[in-house]
């Protein structure tokens, strides 16, 4: 069975009003990561990733470019224990 990961990243930059967001979900969906995505006050994007090891670095590798119309500064990661929480991956808000 592969190794099972749970990151929680937050992403600044110009990453509000670029949709970023729902670039995340549908990132994600497209390879079965479950978790969600969220906006926060002071202009980051606040995102929970769990799901097999290889795709958490795939989508990590994405959220370091975003979608095209965004730019990313800095990405903290935060590793923490796999929960198996999420069904599904949503928005926030």
């Amino acid at each position: 069975m592969d190794k099972r990961t749970r990151v929680h990243l937050f992403i600044s930059g110009r990453v509000h009003g670029v949709f970023f967001r729902e670039s995340t979900r549908i990132k994600a969906q497209q390879l079965g990561i479950n978790g969600w995505v969220k906006n926060l006050n002071d202009g980051r994007v606040e995102a929970v990733f769990e799901g097999e090891d290889e795709k958490i670095k795939k989508i990590i590798k994405w959220a370091r470019q975003g979608p095209i119309i965004s730019r990313v500064d800095d990405i903290e990661i935060k590793e923490e224990k796999y929960e198996n929480k999420f069904k599904n991956f949503e928005i926030r808000y």
